[in-house]
Order: structure tokens, then C-alpha cells, then sequence
């Protein structure tokens, strides 16, 4: 719990991609996914641990060139800025989805998350009954009704495998305290990590060759050591 949220050299090895062991954050695609966004904040972890799934990750690329380039960022309505800045005009949250419907339509929260549900099963009859009830809500609240179709159609891929923000969020603060041990105390880092795999064929050379590429000496069993 006292690991701190915005240490340097953690964010250098996210950057680096240099990842193998760190929870969530070890596969190939992802360690390129972070060479390439190159996070410098949790928020940044948050929004990739998301993205980096079946559908979603799509948008990683709209959402990384935004991140670089902020003139290339569009919102489907000025007034989500505030929605989705923090994803650059990606909505990469269920809750994001949910908001939209809020600030556009006029839906509760409870409301929005039926919403999002019946947008996730894809059911036709009850999504153009939802759709009629979003457009109405929009014209009420000073919309045009071809723009609300237009807002609610952007919305239906997302709500379909949107992630949890709260769990992608719970999972990247692991992610960062795990990449934080591995990034201030390697040694240490390392030598639970083989414990944790000594049973594995496969992952334990994979880790006493991480401990090498990091500059750590790993000597193997010695009747006289």
C-alpha cells in the first residue's frame, strides 16, 4: 500500500515493455501494445488492460495516436468531452457507455446499465426498442433525432464488449505494484518469481532468462554453493 503512484523507473519498464511476469501485463501483443503507448500515468495502464481484448482492441490504435496527437481526437458530440477525455474519444469503459446515455438521453443510471445489457445481447426486437426510447429521450433534451441515431449506433459495439472500469482498474493497480517490485527490487523480484515456478517447465527457464537479460547473476545448483 505504500508503493507510489508515479514512480519513474516503473513506468520506464511499462514503456519498455519489459513486462514478463507482471500480472496481466506479460504477453508478447501486450508488450507491444506498451512499446507503442508508452503509458506515463495508472489511467493509461487502466485504459490498455481494457482495450487489450477481443474487440476492443481495435480501437488501440485510435486511442494511442490520440494520446500522441491530440488534434486527431473526436468526440461523437462536443458535450462528451468530458466523458471521454481521459480515453481520447474512445469509449473503452462500460461506465462511459452508460454515462452517454445519461448526459444525452436523459437515462438514470440504473436505466443506462438495462441499456448497455440489451446493447451487449444484440437482440433485435429489444434493441429497436431501445433505440426508439434513446432517440426520444435525446429530442428532449435538444438533440436532432438523425444525430442521436448516429450517437447510439457509435455506442453498440462498445456496450457489446466494453470492459468494467472498476475491474480493469483493480487489476492495473496489481499490475503497477507488481511492475513496480520487478522495476526497484529485481533480485528480489526474481527469486520469488522461480519460487512461485519451480514446478514449471516451461516458465521457469523463461524467468531465469528474464533474471539474466536483467543483469542478474543466477547460478545454477551447487553441492559446494
Amino acid at each position: 500500500d505504500q508503493v507510489p503512484d508515479d514512480d519513474a523507473k516503473t513506468f520506464e519498464l511499462f514503456s519498455a515493455g519489459q513486462t514478463t511476469a507482471v500480472f496481466q501485463f506479460e504477453s508478447p501483443g501486450m508488450q507491444k501494445i506498451l512499446r507503442q503507448a508508452k503509458p506515463q500515468r495508472l489511467e493509461d495502464l487502466v485504459a490498455l488492460n481494457a482495450l487489450y481484448r477481443p474487440g476492443p482492441m481495435d480501437y488501440i490504435p485510435k486511442y494511442i495516436e490520440g494520446k500522441f496527437h491530440p488534434e486527431t481526437i473526436t468526440y461523437p458530440d462536443p458535450c462528451l468531452k468530458d466523458i471521454l477525455e481521459e480515453t481520447y474519444g474512445v469509449m473503452v469503459y462500460q461506465e462511459q457507455v452508460m454515462q452517454v446515455a445519461q448526459k444525452i438521453a436523459g437515462y438514470s443510471l440504473g436505466g443506462a446499465d438495462m441499456l448497455r445489457r440489451a446493447m451487449g445481447k444484440k437482440k433485435v426486437e429489444v434493441m429497436a426498442a431501445e433505440k426508439s426510447k434513446f432517440i426520444e429521450g435525446a429530442v428532449k433534451n435538444g438533440f436532432d433525432a438523425k444525430h442521436a441515431d448516429e450517437i447510439f449506433e457509435i455506442m453498440v459495439p462498445f456496450a457489446g464488449y466494453g470492459f468494467n472500469k472498476s475491474h480493469a482498474a483493480a487489476y492495473s493497480v496489481v499490475a503497477y505494484r507488481t511492475g513496480y517490485l520487478k522495476a526497484n527490487f529485481p533480485a528480489e523480484f526474481i527469486a520469488a518469481n522461480l519460487t512461485n515456478e519451480i514446478t514449471s517447465a516451461e516458465k521457469l527457464p523463461q524467468y531465469i532468462n528474464e533474471g539474466r537479460s536483467m543483469g542478474l547473476t543466477i547460478t545454477p545448483p551447487d553441492v559446494n554453493n
